[in-house]
């Protein structure tokens, strides 16, 4: 899975591990790959991880290659990459438009049709795309980031059609504001704080490990007659009217 080792990514990569899955997490920050990976050893888990930037096609050969030296077949591949940039639309730049494309939807539809024919090789695997609540609803100076996360909800919807005679289930999941490292500098404000709380009936944000367990039952079979669904895991949040 992309995006394994802060947050979400972190949360649910340890999640399927005690689950009893082998996990292959990508991360671009080499020290905190180095960390994750001598934690799970220490913990005798089958976790490993591959540096590199789903940006780059260097990046995308080295996960498509490590993949492929682990695994005949891939049952489950969570796409959990994802950045903004917290600007109003008139102050963000070309290269900021360039970035966040490529990092919130180009890198996720390449890998996905680069890594399709080791799903396809599976007993019917899983596919988990994190989008976003930015993706469905208003949220303040993220534009960019959230038309490409309602761009990722698209593709899901499109691809659990496409791939289904390959028996491949595609979903997504869209998470509310979540206690991350990103967003814990946010929460730290009181104003914005208020406002996140305010909007969300179960009153707080969400924490890794809630989005986390959700991502993991998409993964399981569980699931196994859920495709095409986006999961909004937001406190409510999307549906809160005037309180």
């Amino acid at each position: 899975m992309t995006g394994a080792t802060r947050g979400i990514g972190q949360a649910t990569a340890n999640c399927l591990l005690d689950l009893g899955a082998e996990v292959l997490a990508v991360g671009r920050d080499a020290v905190r790959a180095e960390e994750t990976r001598r934690a799970w050893e220490h913990q005798k888990l089958p976790g490993d991880v591959v540096v590199a930037d789903v940006t780059t096609e260097l990046g995308r050969d080295q996960i498509v290659a490590a993949v492929a030296d682990r695994w005949s077949s891939l049952d489950t591949l969570v796409n959990n990459v994802g950045e903004g940039n917290r600007k109003p639309f008139i102050e963000v730049t070309d290269s900021d438009i360039d970035h966040l494309v490529s990092l919130n939807f180009t890198s996720t539809a390449i890998l996905l049709r680069r890594l399709h024919p080791l799903l396809q090789r599976a007993a019917g695997a899983s596919v988990v795309n994190v989008a976003s609540t930015a993706g469905l609803v208003s949220v303040p100076d993220t534009a960019i980031y959230g038309a490409q996360k309602g761009a990722l909800i698209q593709l899901s919807r499109s691809l659990a059609v496409e791939w289904a005679p390959d028996r491949i289930r595609v979903n997504s999941v869209s998470p509310w504001f979540t206690r991350t490292p990103r967003i814990e500098a946010l929460l730290a404000t009181a104003e914005v704080a208020d406002r996140i709380i305010a909007r969300t009936p179960l009153r707080r944000p969400a924490e890794s490990e809630e989005i986390a367990s959700v991502i993991a039952f998409l993964c399981l079979d569980a699931s196994s007659y859920l495709t095409g669904q986006n999961l909004i895991v937001d406190g409510g949040a999307t549906i809160s009217g005037i309180s």
